[in-house]
């Protein structure tokens, strides 16, 4: 059993759900990625999600498009997050989640990029460009190394597609709440508690939700209906405002804080 069985087998137990901050590696730089991460954990989050910068990121919204062409600009690659995850690997527990679009991985390629990852400590993969009907390359190498592949679903996604991406999912099944891109918004869908719900009912993988969610009162609305809380753009936005201060870092975990307490 990985971490990331262990984590969620242990959220459902409790009847918990698990907080999941999403950052963008190398933004404002790699080194402070790290410090981020350890901050992270540190904070209470239960597993973080490590978008790999791209320079066509189609799922992307500005907040993270703008993250993600910080940190390119600052050199950034792939094989320097790997690197890096490696190094704070000896001090962070929870799982680590990469985000990465497939031509990344296509031109590692894929099979040493699966050796690396997993050598550098990496649980599991989203590729959020990969469809379930073009996975079977990707998702053997992920088999084989020993990582997880994690499948989005979104609300205009019928219950057999639903069923073949959670088919095959490992770790959790990642339920995109809105029908867009990215990015923190003041008013959720009104049916996504239903759709939730619903989702929920149909899947064998537990269900993390995520687009869209950035504050304590959206975690706390939301807890009920789902295993895992997935914040992203709220967070980015933190650290774009605050990249060039020396108290970045503690605003972050600060931020984690707040939204970890509806949890507790």
């Amino acid at each position: 059993m990985n971490r990331i069985d262990r984590l969620f087998k242990a959220i459902r137990k409790n009847e918990g759900t698990a907080l999941m901050p999403f950052l963008v590696a190398g933004d404002p730089t790699i080194d402070l990625t790290g410090d981020l991460i350890v901050a992270i954990e540190e904070a209470g989050a239960d597993v973080l999600e490590l978008g790999a910068p791209f320079s066509d990121p189609i799922a992307d919204g500005p907040t993270i498009q703008a993250a993600g062409q910080r940190a390119l600009a600052s050199g950034v690659t792939l094989q320097a997050i790997l690197n890096m995850v490696k190094h704070v690997r000896k001090a962070v527990k929870i799982p680590i989640v990469l985000m990465s679009y497939y031509n990344l991985l296509y031109q590692y390629p894929m099979e040493k990029f699966a050796v690396a990852a997993a050598d550098a400590g990496i649980d599991g993969v989203i590729v959020p460009d990969l469809p379930v009907e073009e996975a079977a390359p990707w998702h053997r190498v992920a088999v084989e190394h020993g990582l997880d592949t994690i499948f989005l679903v979104a609300p205009t996604s019928p219950p057999h597609r639903i069923k073949k991406a959670d088919s095959l999912s490992r770790g959790f099944l990642y339920y995109v709440s809105v029908t867009g891109v990215t990015g923190a918004r003041k008013k959720l869908p009104a049916n996504l508690i239903h759709e939730l719900d619903s989702t929920r009912k149909q899947v064998r993988n537990p269900v993390a939700v995520g687009f869209g969610i950035g504050s304590a009162a959206q975690v706390a609305d939301l807890a009920p209906h789902a295993d895992g809380i997935i914040v992203g753009s709220a967070l980015v936005n933190i650290i774009a405002r605050h990249h060039k201060s020396s108290g970045m870092v503690k605003r972050v975990k600060g931020f984690i804080q707040e939204l970890k307490k509806p949890l507790l």
